[in-house]
């Protein structure tokens, strides 16, 4: 297949595109269509084997909010329907609104189907969302979740097609290199750093834990943790609780240390308020790794209660700690977690195993 991927994202949302676009590439043609925001971008860029990256120069080279970016849309989907008048794809999939207002642009009087994923619903442009939802052959969402809210927010049921977020199961997987560590249990936190994602119920849990430390990765870069607002309630919160020489932040993490560290913990706690993908709680399990993951969003499709890691609602310290202590003082229970996480991912939230469910949807669309 010709697949066209019409996508403005950036951080963890383009890796995630860039690495089912380079599984998609083992067997068909990928073209990743961008609005180029960098002044040192190639017009096009090979990225892996059958996977091409074609940034167009419109609007300033920078990143800008998708607000911003709203006004250049009509000329990326000019810039689009020329292209895909020369090379026809055999279908589109848009990412985010502004990805789907470019496609649907581009793709008009081609009568090739526009696949639309969201990552998450957004309250500020809910109208926008719903034409396009109505408007796309399918409409892929990351979680049961997530196709809750697009029914709610009037997209037709048998217009949604659930394809999870992936892991990449070579990087995040039970064997490899294990970060240096103390006597103590440890437990670890990846993520922003901001309240609603979590390391302040992780703080707080640590007061009803005993001789247990907590790494906390992410953020802003180590050497500006001192400036960071976030970095300095936290660490006021650990003071204030009397926990402060059990609370480790690193600040932000190279991808490539993530894996290391995560094998490291007896446990990782990743309890934000809300999870459109989830994908801390499923590297942790990739890793053999148990995970206490809030009961929201994309963890309540990945983490089997009690099977393959634990759930506790959102903001509940008290309990999280009740948790983490069952889990670190029970080592057949960590170890039982850890390999049923890792089956899971593997089976389940490959990076192959996504490709294929994405094709599957794509092949459909084009009958």
């Amino acid at each position: 297949m010709n697949i066209a991927i019409v996508a403005s994202a950036k951080g963890n949302q383009r890796h995630r595109i860039l690495s089912v676009a380079r599984e998609l590439g083992r067997e068909h043609h990928v073209t990743i269509y961008s609005r180029r925001d960098d002044a040192e971008g190639k017009p096009k860029t090979r990225v892996a084997p059958g996977v091409t990256l074609e940034q167009i120069d419109v609007g300033p080279a920078k990143d800008l909010t998708p607000e911003d970016v709203v006004p250049y849309l009509n000329d990326v989907g000019e810039h689009l329907m020329k292209r895909w008048n020369q090379e026809r794809p055999d279908v589109i999939h848009a990412h985010s609104w502004t990805g789907g207002l470019a496609a649907v642009a581009g793709a008009k009087g081609l009568d090739v189907p526009v696949m639309q994923t969201f990552h998450t619903v957004d309250a500020t442009h809910q109208k926008l969302e719903l034409a396009l939802g109505r408007r796309a052959k399918a409409v892929i969402a990351g979680s049961g979740d997530e196709e809750s809210a697009l029914i709610r927010l009037g997209v037709p049921r048998g217009n949604i097609a659930i394809v999870p977020h992936g892991v990449d199961t070579e990087r995040f997987q039970r064997r490899g290199a294990i970060a240096t560590k103390g006597a103590r249990k440890r437990l670890v936190h990846v993520g922003l750093l901001s309240p609603e994602r979590g390391a302040y119920t992780a703080v707080r849990a640590l007061q009803g834990l005993t001789d247990v430390e907590l790494v906390i990765a992410g953020g802003p870069e180590p050497e500006d943790l001192d400036q960071d607002r976030d970095a300095r309630r936290l660490r006021a919160l650990a003071e204030q609780l009397g926990v402060a020489d059990r609370v480790t932040l690193l600040g932000q993490v190279k991808r490539a240390s993530v894996p290391k560290l995560m094998r490291s913990a007896d446990a990782v706690v990743s309890v934000p308020r809300e999870a459109a993908t989830g994908v801390v709680a499923l590297e942790a399990m990739a890793c053999g790794v148990p995970v206490i993951a809030s009961a929201v969003g994309a963890h309540l499709d990945s983490v089997i209660d009690g099977v393959t890691g634990l759930l506790v609602p959102p903001d509940r310290p008290a309990r999280t700690a009740r948790l983490a202590r069952e889990v670190l003082c029970d080592p057949t229970l960590r170890t039982a977690l850890g390999y049923a996480g890792a089956d899971r991912a593997r089976s389940r939230y490959s990076w192959e195993r996504v490709s294929q469910e994405l094709v599957r949807v794509y092949e459909s669309a084009c009958v």
